[in-house]
């Protein structure tokens, strides 16, 4: 609340105050103080006049239009009135002898009331000057009173009653009261039913205590209402809304009670508004509001909800406390005079008048003071002071112009502060004014002046100075105007719409419009316009191309239209209406054409006038001379932070964002959204929109591959008719598509939409039009969707429509003639179908008759369609259906249904013909029957063998088994009883037959444990123990088995040990191997078996560690046998064995392996001619000559040989001198025995001395054949391919049995040879790889020591 002057006159000082404002305008303000003067002010705080009087003012009234003030006085029998509209004052002699005490003016007449302090009453007619004396009215001083609008005077008195009166001053009714009455006053009581017009209740304080409500239809039943203690005495009360009752209290309590008899005394609100004192109360009803002072604040509240405090306003230099207050009628201004005499008045409402420019707004802030501000470029606010209060405002880019009446005032905006510019008079009451850089209109009387802002300046042209709408000759009133930056409007009410350039000076458009046009609102550039007519419906005209659009839903309240001030949502535009506002978008290019819609709407605030829009905030002025920012519901995707929304209220925000064209706003919401839906949903609006770029980026975000191929496709079409209409095309609205298409640079494109859309009418249609050459192709295929649906008739027709007769169209021609043929059959002339079919060139046309015909029953003419067209399956099938039997013969070679050659097999069997019949069935896959007729008719038992093994056919086997049963071949009988899965039978025969034996190989692995067991119960008693125990160690009877086994004769000895070893290595049974191992060891007959059984037997029962003791044993054996290969074959397998088991192989196994192996390579190296690489493999054998002695001499004499060719003659000599032992000399082959004595008695020791190369272990160089480093004491892996120690340079294994070699020997081994010296496998010098990192092969612990 906003203090608009303070009045502190120097009498006044120390005193309380009498005052009144004028009734009805409240433009004067009457005091009077201690100082015998009323002193007159205007609502500026402007003193006007003043009356003197012989004493202090007693009481002062106005009358009920303001017009006339009356004052009376100490000391004097005279009225003293003051004419507002003359300031004029004259007296008036009341005709009383006795002091007035009491003076006031009726609510509805020219009537005045004029009590004394003895009780008497003067009423005076101000319009007849009839003065009406009324002696006695009451016995002592009157000193309170009030009219009713029914004329009726009630009055109080010190002789403590109250009277009723009315307007001759005739008593109505009188009562008498407890205590001094005062504040009398007129009210309707809230009862259940209005039981009498008009205000019938009087209401009168009593003794400051008690409220006293007295009905003048009810004198007999007053209500006397009292309160609490604490409250104090009763200082005012006031009566408002429906019969409540308003009541200030003299300790500061404020309390609400209501009349209705039911709550008569409730206190409806209560409230401690003032801490010591409360002096006075005040309603405005216009403001709906209601104060109270005391103390030094007012606070003020709001009627509709008392809990809210609208303001309150302390008065700081009140120290003494205030006194009285009291509103103006209208409710703009507050008067509170305090204790010391000081006179406050505050502007609790102003009357709404602003007006905006682009971002800039003006409003009133005060009476006398305009505001102007714009906040969206940051200039803070400029405070305007003006010379009279305003009724109307405008503001420009550079000026503000306020104005009432016929005048206005203008001020210049500078970079210094506000200027007064000029103040100019018009013809007439200004209406409205706009303001843009150099010119105002004002429009006045139904004309509009249009003049320069600045006339000093000299910025436009003399003759472009002023200038009058309309020109004389044009008879019409301009109701509304508005101007822009470069045109003038105005909306007349014939209904014309005339826009004036000022660049031109001269009107440049029109429109007529069929009936007034009330209301014009431009955009900021001028390029649309909304108006609202005399039927309050709203349109946006577009003067650029004089199209007209009726706004949707527009309410009839509609006050006025703000556009968006934003730059890139520039179509958007609200209405509103008294507390509601609606945001329209306008939507120029579309694939529908232009558009305006209905967004959203807005509650509005209680008493908002919107004045400004930008960016979907909407700046609003209050009555309090403030301005509020409203944001519209149609804009909250603006301000809603994604994160924390739920997924419905971002649909709906999506929604809005793409009403209002906000793509950018509604991408984001979509990637919040994450939904293929909303996406969608963007797209469709993108496409409406025709905007392509952006709905490609849609469409590649939703993954919609064909969308964004068929947008890149048209992006660059400038034709927007084309471009709208593939659009529209895509959003399924065809027919507006076709529209576009017609209008478009390329109308053929609606052909092609329809021939796409298989539209075949409208394409026909369109084609008569645009392209007659192409209705022979769209008949064809208009053809074929009639033929698909069924409408034989007009398929026939289109077809025969589409025979262009064309030799270049000739396959087209061909299509068509095939569907005449279709159709001629399906219409029943089938001769004229058939030879068309036979004609035609096409297979397929043969086969789709023929279908035809098949379905029509007409088997003759299908089957021969069918034959024609090669169909020859489906030609016998109809044959066959006719009973035709020769004609399926005759096509049967060429048949590859078995179903055709199953049902002429039969009928070939009916008839006797057995071969043809086996054949067909044969072709027909069906073997049973082929089976069947081999055996019981053509008696070809071989044939049906062969095809029983080729098919399986269990049935067949059947059959044969029957028929050698018959023939006493039990063994062939049981052979394919099992075949036909009959075990039981055959097992029955075997049993009878003896055959058990060819069953028993027959049934093989596919049989079943109870079968094995069966099989071995029979071997069991016919006493063969061998097949006993395999068939009972099939069926995992372990212990009966090993018992045949060990009982089976010599003659089987080494298959029952082997199958022995397998039973127990099986079985995993301890006693079962004991019980073995003592029949091989001969603990139970006296016999040792040989030790190779032993060996297989800790094999198979992965006992390694015997096995290899076993294998060393064998292999020791073997080698004293002389079967080396034997031995090393065995010392290798186990080798394998223990290295795959992860078991440390034994140091003998391994010594032992490495000099048989050394031995095998001689032969190997000496085949190939390596005698050195011989040479060195025998002296190492030699030197273990003791583990060969069954070949002691042999080797001897083949190490002299070789070493005497390698040139080792020193090695050589050492060998023949063993070989002169005389144990061996005899045994010498006498073909070397002499050479080897000549080289003992002469001997030659020189020696090709042995290179050398590094352990691969330290490095210490040592002999090539050298095992064992003498550097670090390991025993040295050697070559597979040489028997040397390996080299880590040159290190390489066999990819089969993991054995090193060196590389470089290893490949040259295997270019003449093609296994492994080792282990035999076959190998290729390709699958032979170096090895680089060899330190795996070096760790010695494999070995035991």
């Amino acid at each position: 609340m906003k203090r608009v002057f303070t009045l502190s006159e120097k009498s006044w000082s120390g005193s309380c105050l009498q005052y009144k404002w004028q009734k009805t305008v409240g433009n004067y303000l009457a005091a009077a103080g201690p100082d015998n003067l009323v002193k007159i002010f205007d609502r500026h705080g402007q003193k006007v006049n003043e009356l003197s009087l012989p004493g202090n003012c007693l009481s002062l009234d106005w009358d009920k239009d303001g017009d006339i003030l009356a004052v009376i006085a100490e000391k004097s029998s005279s009225i003293y009135l003051w004419d507002a509209n003359v300031n004029k004052t004259s007296q008036l002699d009341s005709g009383m002898r006795d002091q007035m005490s009491f003076l006031l003016w009726s609510k509805t007449g020219p009537l005045l009331a004029v009590g004394t302090s003895k009780g008497n009453l003067l009423i005076y007619n101000q319009q007849t000057s009839r003065k009406i004396p009324v002696l006695g009215k009451h016995t002592k001083k009157i000193t309170c009173g009030c009219w009713s609008s029914h004329n009726l005077l009630a009055l109080g008195s010190e002789d403590r009653s109250v009277t009723i009166s009315n307007h001759e001053g005739d008593t109505i009714r009188q009562t008498s009261v407890r205590a001094d009455p005062a504040d009398v006053q007129f009210s309707v009581m809230k009862t259940d039913e209005r039981s009498s017009p008009g205000e019938s209740t009087v209401s009168v304080a009593l003794g400051k205590k008690t409220l006293f409500l007295f009905n003048i239809n009810d004198p007999d039943n007053p209500i006397e209402l009292a309160f609490q203690q604490r409250y104090g005495n009763i200082i005012s009360y006031r009566w408002y809304g429906d019969g409540y009752i308003m009541i200030g209290f003299s300790h500061g309590y404020f309390v609400v009670i209501s009349t209705h008899i039911r709550e008569i005394g409730q206190e409806l609100f209560q409230a401690h508004n003032h801490k010591d004192s409360l002096s006075s109360i005040a309603i405005s009803q216009s403001l709906n509001k209601a104060a109270s002072c005391g103390d030094n604040c007012i606070k003020i509240h709001d009627l509709t909800d008392l809990k809210e405090m609208y303001a309150i306003v302390t008065l700081d230099e009140e120290t003494k406390g205030l006194d009285q207050m009291c509103w103006t009628d209208d409710g703009q201004l507050l008067a509170v005079s305090s204790q010391q005499g000081t006179l406050h008045v505050f502007l609790t409402k102003l009357p709404i008048l602003g007006d905006s420019s682009g971002t800039r707004i003006a409003y009133l802030t005060s009476l006398l003071e305009v505001t102007v501000a714009n906040q969206l470029e940051g200039e803070s606010p400029v405070a305007v002071s003006v010379e009279v209060e305003p009724n109307f405002i405008a503001v420009g880019p550079y000026h503000v112009a306020v104005g009432m009446n016929n005048r206005a005032w203008f001020y210049a905006l500078g970079d210094g502060g506000v200027e007064r510019v000029k103040d100019t008079e018009y013809l007439g009451t200004v209406a409205s004014m706009c303001l843009n850089c150099d010119y105002a209109a004002a429009l006045f009387e139904g004309k509009v002046q249009l003049h320069v802002i600045d006339g000093d300046e000299q910025v436009v042209q003399e003759d472009r100075q002023t200038k009058l709408f309309p020109e004389p000759d044009q008879k019409y009133r301009i109701l509304s105007h508005a101007l822009t930056s470069e045109f003038l409007y105005y909306g007349t009410d014939t209904g014309l719409i005339q826009c004036f350039y000022f660049e031109d000076w001269q009107s440049v458009t029109e429109y007529r419009h069929t009936v007034g046009v009330r209301k014009v609102f431009p955009d900021p550039n001028g390029t649309r316009l909304v108006f609202i007519d005399e039927k309050s419906d709203g349109f946006l005209y577009c003067p650029v191309n004089d199209s007209v659009f009726e706004i949707p839903d527009f309410s009839p309240a509609i006050k006025g239209v703000l556009w968006e001030n934003w730059i890139s949502n520039k179509g958007v535009f609200v209405a509103y209406e008294e507390d509601k506002v609606y945001t329209y978008a306008f939507h120029k290019d579309t694939i529908q054409g232009s558009k305006v819609i209905l967004v959203g709407a807005t509650k509005l605030p209680f008493s908002h006038k919107p004045l400004l829009l930008h960016n979907g905030e909407l700046t609003c002025q209050t009555q309090s001379g403030k301005i509020n920012s409203v944001v519209l519901n149609t804009h909250s995707f603006l301000n809603n932070p994604h994160s924390d929304t739920s997924k419905d209220k971002l649909q709906s925000l999506l929604q809005q964002a793409i009403m209002l064209k906000r793509f950018s706003d509604a991408w984001n919401t979509c990637k919040a959204l994450n939904k293929t839906e909303a996406w969608g949903e963007l797209g469709r609006a993108c496409l409406h929109h025709m905007e392509v770029e952006l709905a490609i980026r849609v469409y590649r975000m939703m993954g919609n591959v064909g969308m964004v191929m068929s947008l890149e496709d048209i992006k660059g079409i400038e034709d927007q008719n084309l471009l709208a209409g593939h659009l529209a095309m895509f959003c399924n609205d065809y027919n507006r598509a076709q529209d576009l298409y017609l209008t478009s640079s390329y109308p053929m494109a609606a052909l092609e939409m329809r021939r796409d859309l298989q539209h075949w009418d409208s394409a026909l249609q369109l084609a008569k039009r645009l392209d007659p050459d192409e209705i022979p192709f769209i008949s064809k295929e208009y053809a074929i969707q009639l033929e698909f649906v069924g409408d034989y008739v007009n398929a026939l027709a289109h077809y025969e429509k589409g025979i262009t007769g064309n030799n270049k169209f000739q396959d087209h021609d061909e299509s068509c003639l095939a569907g005449v043929a279709r159709m001629s059959i399906r219409m029943g002339d089938i001769r004229r179908g058939a030879n068309q079919a036979i004609k035609h060139p096409s297979r397929a046309l043969k086969k789709d008759c023929g279908a035809i015909l098949e379905s029509m029953k007409q088997y003759s003419e299908a089957a021969q369609l069918y034959e024609k067209g090669q169909y020859y399956d489906k030609a016998a099938s109809v044959y066959v259906r006719c009973k035709n039997w020769a004609k399926v013969g005759e096509l049967l070679p060429h048949v590859t249904s078995p179903k055709i050659h199953l049902q002429y097999a039969k009928a070939k069997e009916a008839d006797g013909k057995y071969k043809e019949a086996a054949m067909a069935y044969e072709s027909a896959r069906d073997w049973d029957n082929v089976i069947r007729i081999l055996l019981e008719n053509l008696n070809n038992p071989e044939e049906a063998v062969r095809i029983v093994r080729e098919t399986q056919s269990i049935e067949g086997a059947k059959m044969v088994a029957r028929f050698f049963l018959r023939l006493s071949d039990y063994g062939s009988a049981i052979q394919f009883l099992v075949l036909s899965r009959c075990s039981d039978e055959a097992f029955q025969l075997a049993q009878q037959h003896g055959q058990m034996e060819v069953y028993a190989d027959i049934i093989g692995s596919e049989a079943t444990i109870e079968d094995y067991q069966s099989i071995a119960l029979y071997f069991e008693g016919e006493k063969n123990h061998l097949q006993a125990g395999k068939f009972f160690q099939k069926c995992g009877q372990y212990n009966r088995a090993l018992k045949h086994f060990l009982k089976c004769p010599s003659s089987d000895d080494s298959l029952a040990i082997e199958m022995a070893i397998e039973t127990v290595g099986e079985a995993k049974d301890e006693a079962l191997t004991n019980q073995l191992i003592d029949y091989l060891m001969g603990e139970s007959d006296g016999m040792p078996k040989d030790a190779k059984y032993l060996f297989r037997l800790y094999m198979a029962l992965k006992q390694y560690r015997e096995a290899a003791r076993t294998a060393i044993i064998i292999a020791r054996e073997e080698q004293s046998a002389g079967n080396y290969r034997n031995a090393h074959d065995v010392l290798f397998s186990m080798y394998a064995e223990l290295q795959t088991q992860h078991i440390k192989i034994p140091a003998e196994m391994a010594t032992n392996l490495m000099i048989l192996h050394s031995y095998i390579l001689v032969k190997i190296h000496v085949k190939r001619g390596d005698h050195l690489k011989g040479a060195r493999m025998l002296i190492r054998v030699s030197n273990n000559i003791s583990k060969f002695p069954s070949h002691i001499v042999p080797i001897l004499t083949s190490a002299v040989i070789e070493c005497h060719r390698a040139g080792l003659r020193n090695s050589a000599f050492s060998f023949a001198s063993m070989l002169m032992r005389p144990e061996y000399r005899n045994k010498i082959d006498l073909k070397y025995k002499k050479k080897i004595e000549a080289m003992v008695r002469r001997p030659d020791t020189s020696e090709v001395e042995e290179e050398s190369s590094p352990c691969p272990s330290c490095s210490f160089s040592l002999p090539d054949c050298e095992l064992l480093c003498p550097g670090c004491k390991n025993s040295l892996p050697y070559c597979i391919a040489t028997g040397r120690h390996l080299v880590k340079e040159d290190w390489s294994i066999c990819p089969h049995c993991d054995f090193p070699a060196l590389y470089s020997q290893f490949t040259q081994l295997l270019e003449t040879e093609s296994v492994c010296p080792m282990c035999s496998e076959t190998l290729n010098v390709s699958d032979v790889k170096k090895v680089s990192d060899c330190s795996k092969y070096l760790q010695q612990d494999q070995l035991e020591r």
